[in-house]
């Protein structure tokens, strides 16, 4: 089963539906339709949005793995309704999430100024603040923001989680679909800490956000591979996550 804020229209308001939704399974999906009202943008905002895509960076740690991987990364903190940009530094997570780093410190080319500043990035981390206070009473948070371009030819699987299934060590996950061009699969897969399924979904339409209570889950993506195998297989996804500080 998977569990769809829009699936219950007797809420106005999609993101408190998501956020009720989540704090009861531990999951939920918006759908692009859901996002895009409650952002109050409009196409031209998320073709804008999309072009950051073409300005990412190579992931040397994922090519390690013989995974094609670009991205760049971000780090805020959240407090109230403001927020501030903290300095470029490693991107380090806790020993009890993701298994192929622990220990390891990651550096990665940070967020263009123009992505950082983008109009929909600041509404869209307004959205997401709302579901984790839904999660937890902070006063403040750590924002993490990654996006990524994961690609894949013909007779290779493009990987977005070649971790497996995993936790980011954070109060909230969330991972927006930007954009898939010539991709199958892909598919998300929650779990709970036990192991039972909570959704499996594929995030084809951009705009979908997939929700996430990181503290009593377990997340992972299935391999892409080219539709048209003459032509590479891509996703865009932005994943940010809420930790309170």
């Amino acid at each position: 089963m998977t569990p769809i804020s829009g699936d219950n229209r007797t809420d106005a308001d999609p993101v408190a539906a998501a956020a009720t939704l989540l704090t009861a399974t531990g999951v939920a999906v918006m759908s692009a339709l859901d996002l895009t009202r409650s952002l109050g943008v409009g196409r031209e905002a998320w073709t804008r949005f999309a072009r950051h895509w073409n300005d990412l960076a190579p992931d040397p740690y994922a090519a390690e793995l013989g995974v094609q991987r670009l991205r760049r990364y971000g780090n805020y903190v959240w407090c109230g309704a403001a927020w501030r940009v903290l300095p470029n530094r490693a991107f380090a997570q806790p020993d009890n999430s993701n298994p192929l780093y622990i220990g390891k410190n990651r550096d990665f080319e940070p967020l263009t100024d123009a992505f950082a500043e983008d109009p929909l990035l600041q509404s869209l981390m307004g959205v997401l603040a709302q579901a984790a206070a839904a999660l937890d009473d902070a006063a403040e948070w750590d924002v993490k923001v990654h996006p990524f371009r994961v690609q894949s030819v013909a007779g290779s699987d493009g990987r977005p989680a070649p971790e497996g299934l995993h936790r980011d060590g954070v109060t909230l996950v969330s991972s927006l679909l930007v954009g898939r061009r010539n991709a199958l699969g892909g598919q998300s897969s929650v779990c709970d800490v036990d192991g039972r399924p909570l959704l499996t979904a594929t995030l084809d339409e951009p705009g979908t956000l997939l929700l996430g209570d990181d503290r009593r889950t377990l997340h992972d993506v299935s391999p892409i591979r080219p539709i048209d195998n003459s032509e590479p297989a891509q996703r865009d996804v932005l994943v940010i996550t809420f930790a309170s500080r």
